[in-house]
């Protein structure tokens, strides 16, 4: 019998990865040395942050790191905390870890310089707001592995790359979270800000960030816990840390090296989500809140009290 013919489709080829891979292959090609530089600033930051970690004894890091927590805490968290950082040093994990510790917290600075500026714009704008709504949905439901590719191809194998793409990832809810805190400030309290006379900036300064702060922190949580994963990913092109030892189990089938390296991220992830959860978990105290509210309930000048009337 003959074989069928396939059916020819109404819908012509649209190339929009090789658009794309054009696009990409120009931009690289006009702004190399710029990515260069960018390059070399993201990798020595990171060095520097690594090197300052790994140059004291693990374990006085580890007991540093744990007074942090119980600082910012209890000691339930400081304590927990000091077990889960003896627990790295004993599986060897400890010089990958705190090079993925110091990808994450450069990715999660950058991420926040970018995302909290742009919240606030959204928020403040509604015309922002339309524009970066699609373009944060675009960005967080993208697979983090295909951010990888574009990022290969303007820097290169390498921390850089791997931070660039790590950012990228985990930008999107700092950009959302402090939106929408700033805009569930409640609105009688930002209109008798204005009413007394304060104007955009020291109502954003001194009212909507306070009160929005929770939010934000939340956002903050977020961005740290998507890095982290991002991280561990990064491995795939050469991001180093905790992502290169769970590359290298991988293409070995080495179970032990990748239970310990996975130990090690879980470790450090619930570390840093309690480390943060608690900082966001810390509203405005009465004292604070009182202090907002005389100052933006309260007249400029003083009028003289009147004789208080008789009641018939």
């Amino acid at each position: 019998m003959p074989e069928p013919t396939p059916a020819l489709s109404v819908v012509p080829s649209i190339p929009i990865g090789t658009w794309l891979e054009t696009g990409f292959t120009w931009f690289k090609e006009t702004f190399d040395d710029v990515f260069d530089v960018i390059g070399d600033v993201v990798t020595g930051s990171i060095d520097s942050i690594s090197d300052l970690l790994l140059a004291p004894d693990p374990l006085v890091v580890a007991i540093v790191l744990a007074l942090l927590g119980w600082l910012v805490r209890n000691w339930k968290l400081g304590l927990g905390s000091l077990v889960g950082l003896v627990v790295i040093i004993g599986m060897d994990m400890w010089e990958p870890a705190m090079e993925t510790l110091a990808l994450v917290v450069v990715a999660t600075v950058v991420a926040l310089v970018l995302g909290i500026p742009l919240g606030i714009l959204a928020a403040r704008s509604p015309v922002a707001s339309r524009i970066a709504k699609p373009v944060m949905d675009f960005m967080q439901t993208m697979p983090g592995m295909v951010w990888l590719l574009p990022v290969l191809k303007l820097f290169s194998i390498g921390v850089a790359g791997a931070l660039v793409a790590t950012v990228i990832f985990a930008l999107p809810p700092a950009v959302r979270l402090t939106e929408l805190g700033i805009r569930q400030v409640d609105g009688e309290v930002v209109e008798a800000g204005q009413a007394f006379g304060a104007g955009p900036r020291q109502i954003l300064k001194d009212i909507q960030l306070p009160l929005a702060m929770p939010t934000v922190m939340a956002g903050v949580n977020q961005v740290i816990m998507l890095a982290l994963s991002m991280a561990v990913i990064a491995g795939l092109v050469g991001g180093g840390g905790l992502g290169n030892e769970v590359v290298g189990a991988i293409s070995t089938l080495n179970m032990s090296l990748g239970f310990n390296a996975g130990i090690s991220v879980v470790i450090l992830a619930i570390f840093l989500d309690r480390l943060t959860g608690a900082v966001g978990t810390r509203r405005p105290g009465r004292g604070r809140l009182r202090e907002l509210r005389d100052r933006f309930t309260r007249p400029r000048t003083s009028t003289p009290t009147s004789t208080p009337t008789e009641r018939v």
